[in-house]
């Protein structure tokens, strides 16, 4: 074990898409909160899907220059809603809101086993933006079949809105003051044409823009409408996201550092539109306040910052200093060092041992440097016994060229005693070490 600034095999000068690779993402609803960051709160394809019914354990992700994305930890899993439906899953599109000093946190959730007539709008609450939620139960009154992808949209003067919808049907409405009642009723959002679901409402130079996902088949397109009331009715103005390759859109609109920005997903690197991945492009507007259509790009967005400095309590382990086994063996790359391979085989596995958790553990950002030749190879990350989940290798162009960064945010014990375990058996790749960053 030494120390060592960040790798720059994990350093980007451009956000590239998909810009969160790891693994797989999708409904990125995106904030800028008062620390000057901004977050992006992601639904969680889990690995390998069955439909979208796994969709569960809700990761966080921020950042300070729009370009190195920091993993900030899984927030709130199926297992943690009491009242939900007792096969778990179904963790759908997410947003949240930050009032008097709270952030809460709405999620879509069933709580019966006929899960599409049986949708709840839950809430989760913390002091922090990307740690702490305690769930808080669901809001009362919202729900039912196919009404779900909650958004929240705080205005100027602190009033609260939130919409949601599927089916053809897009509702909105006041919240009180609790952030967890409607006041009154909902009621039917006017003036949309083809909505399907994924309702954003954002505002700009006085005018609110509500953007959604339609209904073209097996390829949902993004379009808004605008309004001089956040309720409206609305003016309805266009499509301004064609199709991403992806069966399903979603997506969210925010201004950081004076530029506006489309979060949005697509299935790029899987192929599946099941297992999805967040992308970031520009966002421009037109001088009468109308949006152009969204260019979407392969190089994602440019720096509007300086890059993240190095985190000096990262530690960083050699892979000549983990133990291999299952038919992995450790070998000579060409540069001299010892890396981990033969990890294609099924049970094959690169553990190390002694990781240091420091004196409070906690969270921790893993980062794996690894090679692989193959388009797309994985490996399940398994941290003191707990399966945390299978991990995306992109293929960095050879087995030998050892620039490739994957990792998580996960929960370390305190000391020197925790137990990290990479498994292959899904693609030919090397490990050449792994750096450990706590967060907390």
């Amino acid at each position: 074990m030494r120390n060592q600034s960040i790798p720059a095999d994990c350093r980007k000068t451009t956000s590239m898409n998909p810009v969160i690779t790891s693994i797989y993402t999708a409904d990125p609803s995106a904030h800028v909160w008062e620390d000057g960051r901004v977050y992006i709160y992601a639904s969680h394809d889990v690995d390998p899907a069955r439909g979208c019914d796994l969709m569960d354990r809700y990761h966080v992700f921020s950042s300070g220059d729009m370009v190195n994305w920091r993993d900030e930890g899984e927030i709130l899993g199926s297992e943690d809603v009491k009242w939900g439906r007792p096969e778990g899953g179904f963790m759908w599109a997410p947003d949240c809101a930050y009032k008097n000093g709270t952030y809460y946190f709405y999620y879509p959730h069933p709580s019966g086993s006929d899960w599409n007539s049986t949708w709840k709008i839950g809430v989760a609450t913390s002091p922090e933006p990307a740690r702490g939620f305690t769930d808080q139960g669901y809001i009362q009154g919202l729900g039912g079949f196919a009404m779900i992808d909650p958004a929240v949209f705080v205005d100027e003067d602190g009033r609260a809105y939130m919409y949601y919808g599927g089916g053809g049907t897009c509702a909105a409405g006041e919240l009180n003051e609790d952030m967890m009642s409607i006041k009154g009723s909902m009621k039917e959002m006017e003036g949309l044409e083809d909505f399907h679901e994924a309702a954003w409402a954002f505002k700009r130079n006085g005018v609110y823009y509500l953007t959604y996902a339609d209904n073209l088949e097996d390829n949902n397109r993004m379009r808004y409408a605008t309004s001089d009331h956040p309720l409206g009715p609305w003016t309805y103005r266009g499509i301004f996201l064609e199709p991403t390759g992806c069966s399903t859109t979603h997506g969210s609109v925010a201004e950081f550092k004076g530029q506006w920005y489309l979060f949005y997903h697509n299935q790029e690197l899987s192929g599946e539109g099941t297992l999805r991945s967040v992308c970031i492009d520009e966002l421009h507007f037109n001088e009468d306040g109308t949006i152009r259509t969204v260019v979407q790009t392969r190089e994602g967005v440019k720096p509007v910052g300086e890059a993240p400095l190095p985190n000096p309590e990262m530690k960083s382990y050699e892979a000549a200093d983990s133990e291999a086994g299952g038919g992995a063996v450790m070998e000579a790359s060409g540069d001299g060092r010892t890396v981990a391979a033969g990890l294609d085989a099924a049970d094959a596995y690169c553990r190390f041992h002694a990781v240091d958790g420091g004196a409070k553990g906690g969270r921790a950002e893993i980062r794996l440097q690894y090679a692989a030749a193959e388009p797309l190879a994985k490996l399940r990350l398994t941290v003191n016994g707990k399966d945390y989940s299978l991990l995306n290798a992109p293929s960095t162009g050879g087995n030998t060229a050892f620039t490739g960064c994957t990792g998580l945010t996960v929960q370390l014990e305190p000391g020197s005693g925790n137990l990290i375990t990479w498994t292959g058996g899904k693609g030919d790749i090397r490990i050449s070490g792994m750096t450990v960053s706590p967060l907390d």
